[in-house]
């Protein structure tokens, strides 16, 4: 697209593409009433302070051994894939109160006492307000800089001034540059102010970890574009009255995007949970219909947790369906095949299914898992308590196969179960495990018999 010669142009706020008049659907992504006007900046106005940069053939290109910065806490370290990689751009999301602050405040902490100088940029709270809080966490150090600004060129000043090894911007709503005449926190001033922020982290080698808020309907506030332009995207999961907290990467261009790090907020801020499958099964009750343990991947981390179901009559004509954790529609699925294949008469009576913890479960792995335990709740029989199920449930009632049993099966003998139920696929993946009872199923009905203890 040309250049626009305008002083103004209309930006959507959805996916950033620009038009020099209003229009009220964006031609790029479709979405109605997403574009807003901005001072169009003028030719060479973005790039100041950087280098000029020139293409060159990849084969000459100096290969460079891969570095990472540790932040000291290993479950962050092991989400961002073995540590921060000098230079790159993290940002982290959540819901107000979960703790970004207080995890980017740890970690910065961190740095300072093992690396050098680290710079945490602070908008919404004082200094003072934020060494209380380090005070509480206990992480004051001579090396941790704290300075309250949003603007983004006092920010460059202090980061000339500081050279640390590591830069905190909390958050990215506040910060807004002199150059864009929109208010801080528009989509103007958060792409922009981005945008500076990386090419600063990439020209100068720091990393920088930013801090973004949500909206209600639990996304990062601002372009979708800030996502993309970053290099790894972490979301806090949990509910603010659970002391458990979940750190999930929805994007990392340097690792995984399937590990999860597990901490536990406390007193004196979040303390990392070593073991997530003995915190999640700490209060499991046994002797009791509709529960059922299950073994769930986390990137390459199996955790077990618990799914409780319970099934009870009816009082109206339309059955209520209730899930937390796990996909609504995959239980309502899983339910008609119970119905259709199995004969269990579902069709008059309410169903509740929960994943105790707070941790959410979307693999199909745990369909298994699931379906027994809407049987033993339907049929009023606990199962065994040393007996954890898995695999995946086709329409036609069949057990498919599942990934990583191996592993699955030898976190839930350190953690005592004696008996493993697996779709009869996987059961050659599980002959060298000793000490242990492996039972393979093809058929759902297979699965209820052995549970249920109604066969052996």
């Amino acid at each position: 697209m040309a250049k626009l010669k305008n002083k103004y142009r209309f930006v959507c706020q959805e996916c950033g593409h620009e038009e020099p008049k209003w229009c009220g659907r964006c031609p790029g992504c479709g979405k109605w009433n997403s574009m807003i006007e901005e001072l169009n900046p003028g030719k060479g106005s973005r790039d100041p302070h950087f280098p000029e940069s020139k293409p060159v053939s990849i084969t000459q290109v100096s290969d460079i051994a891969e570095q990472r910065m540790s932040t000291g806490i290993g479950e962050l370290d092991r989400v961002l894939g073995g540590g921060v990689v000098p230079g790159s751009m993290i940002l982290i999301g959540g819901d107000p109160g979960i703790g970004k602050s207080t995890l980017a405040l740890q970690a910065a902490s961190e740095i300072a006492g093992a690396q050098g100088v680290s710079l945490y940029v602070t908008g919404e709270e004082s200094v003072q307000q934020t060494k209380m809080r380090a005070a509480r966490l206990g992480v004051i150090t001579d090396n941790l800089y704290v300075v309250t600004e949003t603007s983004l060129e006092r920010i460059e000043g202090h980061v000339k001034q500081c050279t640390p090894e590591l830069i905190v911007i909390d958050s990215i709503q506040t910060v807004f540059t002199e150059g864009i005449s929109s208010a801080p926190g528009s989509v103007a001033q958060v792409r922009e102010c981005t945008g500076f922020l990386i090419k600063m982290a990439k020209s100068q080698n720091i990393p920088v970890i930013i801090v973004g808020h949500v909206t209600k309907e639990g996304f990062l506030a601002g372009p979708r574009v800030l996502e993309h332009m970053v290099d790894a995207v972490l979301y806090f999961e949990g509910e603010r009255h659970h002391t458990f907290r979940i750190l999930r990467a929805v994007k990392n261009r340097f690792g995984s995007t399937n590990e999860i790090g597990v901490f536990e907020m406390g007193e004196h801020g979040l303390t990392e949970v070593s073991n997530p499958s003995e915190m999640f099964l700490a209060e499991r009750p046994t002797g009791v219909s509709g529960s059922v343990v299950v073994a769930g991947m986390e990137g390459t981390r199996p955790v077990l947790v618990e799914i409780q179901a319970l099934v009870s009559p009816s009082s109206f004509g339309n059955p209520r369906r209730m899930t937390s954790g796990i996909d609504y529609n995959r239980v309502n699925l899983i339910m008609a095949v119970l119905e259709k294949r199995v004969g269990m008469h579902l069709g008059n009576q309410d169903a509740y299914v929960n994943v105790a913890g707070g941790v959410r479960l979307d693999e199909p792995a745990v369909d298994l898992g699931v379906a027994v335990a809407v049987a033993s709740s339907f049929r009023d029989t606990p199962v065994d308590p040393f007996t954890v199920v898995l695999g995946e449930i086709g329409l036609t009632g069949e057990v498919r196969g599942i990934g990583q049993t191996a592993k699955r099966i030898h976190e839930g003998t350190k953690m005592g179960f004696t008996t493993f139920i697996v779709p009869n696929a996987n059961l050659n993946q599980c002959r060298d495990i000793a000490k242990i009872r492996v039972i393979g199923v093809e058929k759902v009905s297979e699965a209820f018999d052995i549970a249920l203890g109604v066969s052996d």
